[in-house]
């Protein structure tokens, strides 16, 4: 994955199992009751992530004794609800399962705290949550604006206060946050909501937590929350965190919109997480869906049902707000418009998502439509496809996991894929393990070796797309040329072909409207294409272009990198090369046949030196894929060279 983007071919289906990672909620939760609790807690499964890793910090900073215990399990030594650093200052990034908690807890621990994050953690609103502690004596000033972080929190007044109004329509961490500090203080204390709670499952998720950790919260519908007198939190001994709800939607999907089936194990029938109601919202849209003790399958629509596509639904989405983004993914493979409803939270995450998410699938070419708590996404037609593009995630993780369900319709890149490490570092790699990409037989070789003939024959025998990369780079040249640029003037050359109006349709190829076949194949061109193709800015510009080719059935691409840079993936590589004498000739037929006048000796020494140069490039040189097939054309004809490549394509499994 490179740290700038990460290109997803589009897939053709996805099947599989998978274990998820643990919860992040689940994960935080039980890293701060375990740190509160008397005793020890062994804590297993629990998600290894930056959010995660923000908790364990922080904790380790208050004074909390925490330990490994193998490969697989966190022994954390309880503080019995005394934190023995009384005053620090905690960087916890972008975590809001660290900070929101957090603050709650140290308001009520009775020492000087600064809590700071990101730049996006201090545009997310903390003022509600900090009310609510005011009106039980803590002490709390905002650092920079009213009512977001960074925080400085110091020793809270004496108060008898027994009831606290909070406000639950903006996040449900706060309500969380207050109840997991509230038996610090020793008296019995009642929240009272204002208005709705958003998101209670997540609220039932901490009541959980808690209960499990020795702390029954009485509860009066969604209004009225009470922690009792003397309530204290004790070690349960073991833990063992559920895989992550939130994450299994992405998965499910997968087994929704590619076929199936894709099971995820670590949640079933008995989770504590809202999101597993994901896989009720997937059965709306006529997904198959089965559901065991610890373990969730979905595949696509049964065979015969309506068109054998999911249906949009119309859906309040508030149990399941992080889950939901998914279904916005979801909804571009569905016959009919889906509505996502009751999601302002959306807009208070670690990035605005209504709108993050509006504006990157509206790059797919598709139309959104939102509000201030609702997104609405209609499905291209049946006979349109998606727009290749390159997905923005704004430092969310769930962003760049939600749209790369939008491979299955489209080459995707994904700009800064490494934001998945706040709760799922590896899940490009899991992605990767059951989706099949749309297959590829890459081409390479020398010049005059014989390989865009080859591999146009190829794509026409199987029915598959042809990429005759080097047109690309002689189109580059060309543009370069007409707009007066040096060849080797890098940055001029590379701007040109990362906004290249290239158009290919049979055999005609466009530039800027105009047709430039013949114009590309002068030996001008040819030479300035080599050389140019050496600038690695240009190779660059050039990547997600032919990265697009790969389209539904198969793609076949020629060039002099494709197996090892453009298509590394590549489902049957081949490396195609010819004697030096061999290929002078056939170039000297070429231009015979154009009315070019040539000699055979100027182009042996032509096609040394571009050799030499293909082969020495800084970026890229020409060298063969180690794992390629090799194949020397010197004494075969085409139909030979073809049927070889056929063979060595037939042969790979699954192929089509």
């Amino acid at each position: 994955m490179s740290a700038a983007f990460l290109d997803l071919p589009q897939f053709v289906s996805a099947a599989g199992t998978l274990r998820l990672p643990g919860s992040k909620s689940i994960s935080n939760r039980v890293l701060l009751l375990a740190a509160l609790a008397s005793g020890r807690t062994e804590i297993r499964d629990l998600l290894a992530s930056d959010d995660t890793a923000r908790m364990l910090a922080a904790l380790r900073t208050l004074g909390v004794g925490i330990e490994l215990a193998g490969d697989a399990a966190l022994v954390v030594s309880g503080v019995a609800g005394e934190l023995p650093v009384r005053a620090a200052e905690l960087f916890l990034g972008n975590a809001g399962t660290a900070f929101r908690p957090l603050t709650a807890v140290l308001a009520l621990a009775g020492g000087t705290y600064r809590l700071a994050g990101v730049p996006r953690m201090h545009a997310r609103p903390i003022a509600d949550l900090v009310a609510g502690l005011r009106q039980l004596g803590a002490e709390i000033d905002y650092l920079a604006g009213d009512g977001f972080p960074p925080l400085l929190i110091r020793p809270p007044r004496h108060s008898t206060a027994a009831v606290v109004r909070l406000r639950g329509d903006v996040s449900s961490q706060f309500l969380s946050g207050l109840l997991m500090a509230l038996p610090l203080r020793g008296v019995e204390t009642t929240v009272e909501i204002v208005g709705e709670l958003i998101s209670r499952p997540y609220v039932e998720m901490t009541l959980a937590t808690m209960a499990h950790f020795g702390v029954a919260v009485q509860r009066d519908g969604w209004q009225r929350f009470t922690v009792a007198a003397g309530s204290v939190y004790r070690s349960p001994g073991v833990v063992h965190v559920e895989g992550d709800a939130s994450s299994a939607s992405y998965f499910l999907a997968l087994g929704a919109i590619g076929g199936g089936p894709v099971r995820v194990e670590g949640v079933g029938h008995d989770s504590i997480q809202g999101d597993v109601r994901f896989a009720d919202a997937l059965a709306a849209m006529g997904a198959q869906i089965t559901v065991g003790q610890n373990w969730i399958e979905a595949a696509a629509p049964a065979a015969g049902a309506a068109d054998g596509r999911l249906h949009g639904i119309e859906i309040d989405c508030n149990d399941i707000p992080d889950a939901a983004m998914t279904l916005a993914t979801v909804a571009l493979f569905a016959s009919g418009p889906t509505t996502l409803g009751n999601i302002a939270s959306w807009r208070v995450k670690e990035t605005d998502r209504i709108a993050a998410m509006a504006n990157e699938l509206g790059k797919l070419g598709v139309r959104v439509d939102s509000g201030e708590d609702f997104i609405c996404v209609h499905p291209p037609a049946v006979d349109q496809l998606l727009r290749p593009a390159a997905i923005d995630t704004y430092d969310d993780h769930r962003i760049a996991m939600c749209l790369s369900l939008a491979a299955r319709g489209a080459p995707l890149r994904i700009n800064d894929a490494q934001t998945v490490g706040k709760t799922f570092p590896d899940y490009f790699e899991r992605f990767a393990a059951i989706t099949r990409p749309v297959p590829v037989v890459a081409i390479d070789g020398t010049s005059a070796s014989g390989k865009g003939t080859v591999a146009a024959r190829v794509a026409q025998a199987l029915g598959w797309h042809y990429l005759d990369s080097g047109a690309l780079y002689r189109l580059t040249a060309l543009a370069a040329l007409r707009a007066g640029a040096g060849w080797d003037d890098e940055a001029a050359v590379a701007a040109i072909a990362a906004t290249l109006d290239v158009e290919f349709a049979g055999a005609s190829i466009r530039l800027a409207g105009e047709e430039v076949g013949d114009a590309i194949r002068s030996e001008e061109i040819s030479r300035a294409a080599s050389l140019v193709a050496a600038l690695p800015a240009v190779r660059s510009a050039l990547l997600f272009r032919q990265r697009v080719f790969r389209r539904p059935p198969g793609l076949v691409a020629d060039g002099r990198d494709m197996g090892t840079v453009v298509f590394p993936d590549a489902t049957t590589k081949v490396f195609l090369t010819a004697s030096l004498e061999t290929r002078a000739e056939r170039r000297l037929k070429q231009l015979i046949d154009k009315g070019i006048a040539a000699n055979i000796r100027d182009l042996v020494q032509d096609l040394a030196e571009r050799d030499a140069r293909d082969g020495q490039r800084s970026v890229a040189p020409m060298l063969p894929s180690t794992d390629a097939e090799l194949l020397d054309t010197t004494d075969l004809t085409i139909a030979i060279a073809v049927a070889q490549v056929l063979d060595w394509v037939n042969k790979v499994p699954g192929k089509g």
